[in-house]
């Protein structure tokens, strides 16, 4: 090994130490955790974005036939498109509207074991050979352990958040302006600001704790990354 090697060798041990020394064991396990539980948020949201692969091209065989998006498989075999922003399902955003299918939320499993998940995963809902295994291992997380209650947040009859704007303008102005703007009109290929992105309060909230799946599965940096790196943020919504 050569002398270089090494010496960033002694370096990387030297910063893990100092890291578990002024953070503690324990908060280097949940910053771990947070990001796992982050990115199963994103598969949630489009797995095939994130799996680097063509969504199917058979509609999900327990969408609704009769529903608005029965032949769009692109659409039906998203987590979110039966289960919704909230996780509720028939019994939150999704309960009318265009995307509503009267199937229930994932809710219930929350706590649930990993295990049960994915074996719900690859069982009537289709997903075995399609979704990488690990994908399946990252959403059954997210539905076990990153889910939040959003109606705690978002006032459902007004669609306005609840929550403290002089707080959420701080965060917004050290954790997100860097990349969105201090205007909220960035990226530009966004298509629309972040303020116009509202008519959806509950997919904003699901993406600032867990990200956007970004166009490019090849480049982590095409996607937005929330808030996975502040697992303060959940814990505030919880």
């Amino acid at each position: 090994m050569s002398n270089l090697m090494t010496k960033l060798m002694t370096v990387v041990v030297v910063v893990m130490f100092a890291v578990v020394a002024i953070l503690g064991v324990s908060a280097v396990a949940i910053a771990d955790d947070e990001a796992a539980i982050a990115r199963g948020g994103k598969v949630y949201d489009k797995w095939y974005k994130i799996a680097g692969v063509k969504a199917p091209k058979m509609s999900n065989p327990l969408y609704p036939a009769a529903k608005k998006y029965a032949k769009k498989p692109k659409s039906n075999w998203h987590c979110k498109e039966c289960h919704g922003w909230d996780y509720m399902g028939v019994n939150g955003g999704y309960a009318k509207g265009k995307h509503a299918t009267g199937i229930k939320g994932v809710d219930g499993k929350a706590g649930a074991p990993i295990a049960n998940i994915v074996s719900v995963l690859k069982g009537d809902h289709g997903y075995a050979g399609k979704m990488p295994e690990a994908d399946m291992q990252s959403v059954a997380l997210f539905v076990s352990k990153g889910q939040v209650d959003i109606r705690k947040h978002i006032d459902y009859a007004t669609k306005t958040p609840k929550g403290d704007k002089a707080r959420g303008a701080n965060y917004f102005g050290t954790i997100c302006a860097g990349c969105h703007g201090a205007n909220g009109d960035k990226p530009r290929d966004m298509g629309k600001t972040l303020g116009k992105q509202m008519g959806n309060p509950q997919e904003v909230l699901h993406k600032v704790l867990n990200g956007h799946p970004g166009d490019n599965a090849e480049d982590e940096s095409a996607r937005c990354s929330g808030a996975s790196g502040y697992p303060g943020l959940r814990e505030d919504t919880t």
